[in-house]
């Protein structure tokens, strides 16, 4: 029985620990990825460059939160391959970056030794080609 318990503890504790970080990293993924995709698709359909970098970050604030995170500054970069940026055929491509803390990690060891995985979703979206040039 000793040797069940102890055989649990030092198996099923590290697993369990190795599951939680993975779920954890990939839900980030897949909010990053949702992020940079869904900005970019808002990016290119607004009237305006003005409206579609607000556009942008409130589509990337909501699918972030449709995953439980948030969007910290400077966490959405676009950048037009043309200037202004809504030039027909011109492509946009929206960056985002996050950092992901590992769970269960207190904030002194934190503090001492990284504990966060850096995630990053690249998105390009082309703006259509036979829409009229907006400012």
């Amino acid at each position: 029985m000793v040797e069940f318990v102890s055989l649990v503890v030092v198996l099923v504790v590290p697993l369990t620990y190795l599951i939680l970080t993975v779920f954890e990293i990939q839900r980030a993924s897949f909010a990053a990825t949702s992020a940079a995709r869904e900005a970019a698709r808002l990016f290119v359909t607004a009237p305006s460059s003005g409206e579609a970098d607000v556009r942008a970050r409130q589509a990337a604030a909501i699918a972030l939160a449709d995953h439980g995170m948030s969007a910290g500054p400077g966490a959405v970069t676009v950048s037009c391959s043309s200037d202004p940026c809504l030039t027909p055929g011109a492509s946009v491509r929206v960056r985002f970056r996050t950092s992901v803390p590992l769970p269960l990690v207190p904030g002194f060891i934190s503090d001492l030794v990284p504990a966060r995985v850096s995630i990053q979703a690249d998105h390009t979206q082309v703006v259509d080609r036979y829409a009229p040039l907006r400012p």
